[in-house]
């Protein structure tokens, strides 16, 4: 017997998921607002939720940083930056027709999909877009090219839909979604449309795939999974999905530790604890301790991937950083 199987009957352990947290995209959102605030001073606004993560959001009002849901917020000549899940063309008009600085924090990867919206609507494909109805990311896709574009929200969705030639439809999809949901909502689209195409590479990120590979190691020995995240992160109500699907017992969202509900863990002996992509590890290590009181104290951590990209900040706010410094000599 491995020390892990003793600790897992005797005593109270937690599995803790590797990777978990922040992902590229989500670093380079949260440091372009910090950049910014630094570089042009306070306040910068914010369209949406930079990332779906109350505590992130706190933290960078506490620093300065202003919220708001349009740019009609923002006072004319200001500066503005888009959120992490992207915006439609419209988005950027307004900016310009405001005067706003605006600074594009989209992630590189949903930048992509993008691009790739962009280009089938220019070869005249009808467009399947999987994706949650009312994300922002897929508010921001369709508004690439809406004539071209339908919604597929979830498996059930795939038998309504019409295309105007079978043999010229493609897929795509929102970054953050199940990929086992995803890959059998593609399968029921493929039953009645056998031509559709693929996207040229994966659309759900590396981070959301990774995060949940790891979940799904974990969970068949956990009875509890606890994830980090909020409500409104797609991908951290995702992980919590898996986890059920892929054996844990229970599974539960908290924002903070101070959410977790004793009787949750009656009778537990394991406890898996991962967090979203938009996370930061303090969380994390706060559910730890909050965990190890209540005598979860032996931690085994789970590692299926190790995770290096990095993605450099947006070019308009790297020129004028470059700019300030060369003014300072």
């Amino acid at each position: 017997m491995t020390q892990a199987e003793v600790t897992s009957r005797t005593g109270k352990r937690v599995i803790l998921a590797k990777p978990r947290g922040y992902c590229a995209g989500v670093d380079r959102a949260v440091q372009t607002v910090e950049e910014a605030l630094k570089l042009y001073g306070a306040p910068i606004y914010v369209r949406k939720q930079i990332v779906h993560n109350k505590h992130v959001v706190q933290t960078l009002e506490a620093q300065g940083a202003i919220f708001v849901e349009e740019n009609e917020e923002v006072p004319e000549g200001a500066t503005v930056i888009f959120s992490a899940h992207g915006v439609a063309p419209e988005v950027y008009e307004q900016a310009r027709t405001r005067s706003l600085r605006a600074i594009d924090a989209t992630c590189p990867l949903v930048t992509k999909v993008h691009q790739e919206a962009k280009r089938f609507a220019a070869e005249d494909y009808d467009i399947l877009l999987i994706g949650h109805e009312g994300h922002e990311e897929v508010i921001g896709t369709s508004g690439e090219a809406p004539e071209h574009i339908q919604l597929v929200d979830g498996p059930e969705d795939a038998d309504r839909i019409t295309v105007r030639d079978p043999n010229k439809v493609v897929w795509l999809s929102q970054t953050t979604l199940s990929v086992d949901e995803t890959l059998e909502t593609v399968a029921r689209l493929k039953k009645r449309l056998p031509m559709l195409q693929s996207p040229p590479s994966d659309d759900i990120c590396y981070a959301t795939s990774n995060r949940q590979h790891v979940v799904k190691e974990i969970a068949p020995e956990c009875d509890v999974m606890i994830v980090v995240g909020s409500a409104n992160s797609s991908n951290s109500v995702r992980l919590v999905e898996v986890a059920l699907d892929a054996g844990a017992r229970a599974g539960h969202l908290v924002d903070f530790a101070h959410e977790i509900d004793d009787a949750w863990l009656e009778g537990a002996r394991t406890v898996g604890l991962t967090s979203g992509a938009s996370v930061p590890d303090q969380l994390v290590q706060e559910v730890l301790a909050h965990l190890a009181a209540r005598g979860f104290t032996d931690v085994d951590e789970v590692v299926t991937a190790n995770e290096r990209l990095t993605f450099s900040l947006p070019q308009e706010l790297k020129r004028d950083m470059k700019a300030a410094a060369a003014a300072r000599g």
